[in-house]
């Protein structure tokens, strides 16, 4: 049941555990502005230095004064260190630090190199102002992670899962990955991961994608012979290097990536679509800017962290609040419209519906009349909705979905990304 003051969440939602009141916040909390942070330094380090117990002791009393659950990072003697200027690990046995290198990726094998198999230690964690994000340094996803994060250092990572092993193994404070583009759609890699990983939404934020056409200096339009770049990226260009005699569109990991291969290995006959950025980054003259088919080309990110947003001051807020849930249902006629109904006729507004199959058992046996039974997907369902879990309305929309749900997980509930 919901407290007096509408804040509290005592049903058994998964996901989703009970808030506590806060204390009054400071105008910028209220704003949405807690993921504003300071710089720190640039070593990634695993915990050192306080035992488990006293890290839930410390988390416990965050959650009691209205702070998120993990741990609030420290400034003392902190300063940014300067893109490219490479990181190094230090693992959880011996002091011997894994150099990332200027320009270095963090892959999965480092992290296993750097923390072990056992996870925290006696010693504890140091918190570090770092922010993982997919891609090399010019991506823009280093974009969307330097806008959600200002001032702290970003982490780039090999894959996107690599970013969430990374937040998970206390790489980082944060992660900040795309779940859907405005051409091109959902990222369902990221949906599978963030089922995947116990982490949560904190926050979203949006790039506008404005690609450019990179060449090594000298080389002019007419000398390429190959393009490169993030598939998404090819296909958001389609028209444009379709008017490009004789070239040929070859994939790869990242947009960012493709500039830096073409610096790396001199090649003077391909040419990378990427930001400008990237450009500035590894030497390349932009031949041609604003590329894309459709000039109204948007990436919505997510930012997350180890703990959830603990925000009661939510229904306060002049920055409206989102909340994301995953579910699934039970086989029968006109289930999905009861699930969706729950939130109609509360009138809250729904403005994403993703449905996933369900990778641990994704066909089920269905009844279907005249015909026995027969496999159908079994799926899941992400959902994003206008409102707070601070809001009575949205916590009793939740608890009448459970009763119809059987697996219902909060993602995250979070300022609203208002620029988008």
């Amino acid at each position: 049941m919901a407290s007096a003051h509408g804040v509290s969440l005592t049903a058994p939602i998964a996901g989703c555990a009970p808030q506590r009141r806060q204390q009054p916040q400071p105008a910028a909390a209220s704003r949405g502005l807690s993921l504003r942070c300071q710089a720190a330094g640039s070593m990634l380090e695993a915990p050192s230095s306080s035992s488990a117990a006293e890290l839930g002791r410390q988390a416990a009393e965050r959650m009691a004064s209205g702070a998120a659950a993990g741990p609030r990072p420290s400034t003392a003697g902190a300063a940014s260190s300067p893109a490219g200027s490479g990181s190094s690990l230090r693992g959880l046995r011996g002091s011997r630090p894994i150099n990332l290198g200027p320009g270095g990726v963090l892959t999965s094998d480092l992290i296993v190199r750097a923390t072990g198999s056992s996870g925290l230690t006696d010693e504890g964690y140091h918190p570090i102002n770092r922010v993982a994000y997919q891609g090399v340094p010019g991506a823009y996803s280093e974009m969307a992670a330097l806008k959600a994060c200002p001032g702290w250092e970003p982490l780039p990572c090999e894959q996107f899962e690599t970013a969430f092993q990374a937040l998970s193994q206390w790489m980082a404070e944060r992660a900040t990955l795309p779940v859907e583009n405005s051409l091109g759609g959902s990222i369902h890699a990221v949906y599978d991961l963030l089922l995947r990983y116990r982490l949560h939404i904190v926050g979203e934020v949006s790039v506008a994608v404005r690609h450019c056409l990179l060449a090594l200096p000298g080389v002019e339009k007419g000398d390429i012979k190959r393009v490169l770049s993030h598939p998404q990226a090819l296909a958001q260009t389609d028209s444009y290097t379709r008017r490009m005699p004789g070239v040929v569109r070859e994939a790869v990991d990242d947009t960012a990536g493709a500039a830096k291969m073409i610096a790396d290995n001199d090649w003077r006959d391909a040419a990378a679509v990427a930001s400008r950025r990237a450009g500035e980054l590894y030497g390349l003259n932009v031949l041609d800017e604003d590329i894309q088919d459709m000039k109204d080309n948007v990436t919505r990110f997510v930012v997350l962290s180890r703990d959830p947003l603990v925000a009661t001051d939510a229904l306060a807020s002049t920055v409206p609040y989102k909340t994301s849930i995953v579910f699934s249902l039970q086989e029968g006629p006109g289930m999905l419209f009861k699930a969706l109904s729950v939130f109609a006729l509360r009138d809250i507004d729904m403005t994403k519906i993703e449905s996933r199959p369900m990778r641990a058992n994704p066909l089920i046996l269905s009844e279907s009349s005249g015909s026995g039974a027969q496999r159908s997907f079994n799926y899941l369902f992400y959902i994003d909705f206008v409102g707070s879990l601070a809001d009575p309305q949205a916590q009793n929309a939740l608890r009448h979905l459970q009763e119809i749900a059987p697996f219902l997980r909060v993602l995250g509930s979070y300022p609203m990304d208002t620029e988008l």
